[in-house]
């Protein structure tokens, strides 16, 4: 898409696109569901600081472009409780159209539409590159056979094609991996083609323990090549539903892996890795572009519903206690969360900041120019 354009001005202008498309739609998500529960939205702006532009839509809602294109927000009509407010701020509230006036159940619609919204954006747009360019299937073809492996010891090579295992067949190379990580040191037999004949190679997987815990078996090979199978509008929504859900699942499996220190913490990254990496992708095509945004799309839509003050999450969080106690927290109370939650925010984009200059290499680059 980009490559044009030299590394540094790709990385940055893929970056803007990526955040306008996901800052829009999620705050767009508060916007509707706003309009729904008759809250008047006072501003929509995408990016903070001074407007690049803006104007006054008929129902009064100013439309707001800023200059720092790192976020944006969705001002509402009396989204301040009325002790917190002045006597002029009150007095020009529209009746019926303020947010805090609503039952506890319509803000908490209003709030739970932002990261909704992703969730709906990433299935969205699975479901277009599933309906154009079909479902991606890795084909149980061996790419490249490692030194020192069980398929090695087996007699496998390169380009073999598996068709089945203890004459199960397989479709997919994730068949292969299931099969064979269930049978760490017991032997199974591969159902290869190779140059137009079929070999029958018995194989012992090497058995290794994963951060689990789990005893599992592999053959030491790479998947080889992709290809991509036509499928009818209801497959390729029921795809994009699946995939949406897979990766939900594999974020949040990964947060618990860091939580539980089974994961390291340097796979947690920031703006500037997702600067690089939008910089890669948009040099791979529309297609990984689009895949990347839906990707990003769910992790956004995850990380706003965790339970922190500042956050989405953390709102609704308020709102369950407010459902339960029958009124709101008190407002100190409120205000010590939202102090705690913004400091954990700020550690964590400091400790992700850390890790992306680590990985780009600054720190690698430093100590070359002191040694």
């Amino acid at each position: 898409m980009l490559d044009f354009l030299p590394a540094l001005p790709r990385s940055i202008i893929a970056f803007i696109i990526v955040l306008g498309i996901l800052v829009f739609v999620h705050e767009y998500g508060h916007y509707l569901a706003a309009r729904w529960r008759k809250v008047h939205v006072e501003t929509f702006s995408i990016g903070f600081g001074r407007a690049l532009y803006s104007w006054r839509d008929s129902l009064g809602t100013v439309w707001k472009l800023g200059w720092v294109p790192l976020g944006g927000y969705v001002k509402l009509h009396g989204q301040e409780r009325p002790e917190d407010a002045s006597a002029e701020t009150r007095a020009s509230w529209l009746p019926g159209r303020t947010f805090h006036e609503k039952s506890v159940l319509s803000r908490a619609i209003i709030v739970a539409a932002g990261p909704i919204a992703n969730f709906v954006l990433a299935i969205v747009l699975y479901f277009a590159l599933f309906a154009v360019i079909g479902i991606p299937r890795t084909l149980p073809e061996i790419g490249e056979v490692l030194a020192d492996s069980a398929a090695l010891r087996a007699g496998v090579m390169a380009g073999d094609r598996i068709t089945g295992i203890d004459n199960v067949a397989v479709e997919r190379f994730e068949d292969v991996q299931r099969v064979i990580q269930a049978n760490a040191g017991h032997q199974v037999v591969l159902h290869v083609e190779r140059a137009g004949a079929k070999l029958d190679l018995p194989i012992t997987p090497d058995a290794y323990t994963d951060a689990t815990g789990r005893r599992l078996g592999k053959m030491g090979v790479r998947g080889g090549r992709l290809e991509f199978v036509p499928v009818s509008l209801t497959v390729a929504a029921m795809a994009g539903v699946e995939q949406t859900w897979d990766i939900t699942v594999q974020t949040l499996d990964g947060v618990w892996g860091m939580i539980s220190q089974r994961r390291s913490g340097e796979d947690l990254g920031g703006p500037l890795r997702i600067a690089q990496m939008s910089g890669e992708v948009a040099n791979l095509g529309f297609s990984s572009m689009v895949s990347f945004i839906a990707l990003l799309s769910v992790n956004l839509g995850l990380i706003n519903l965790f339970p922190i003050p500042v956050l989405d999450g953390g709102h609704l969080m308020f709102f369950a206690a407010e459902a339960l106690r029958g009124r709101p927290l008190s407002t100190r109370a409120q205000e010590y969360g939202y102090r705690a939650g913004f400091a954990l925010l700020i550690g964590l984009f400091v400790f992700a900041t850390w890790n992306d200059l680590g990985h780009i290499g600054l720190f690698r680059w430093v100590a070359s120019l002191i040694g």
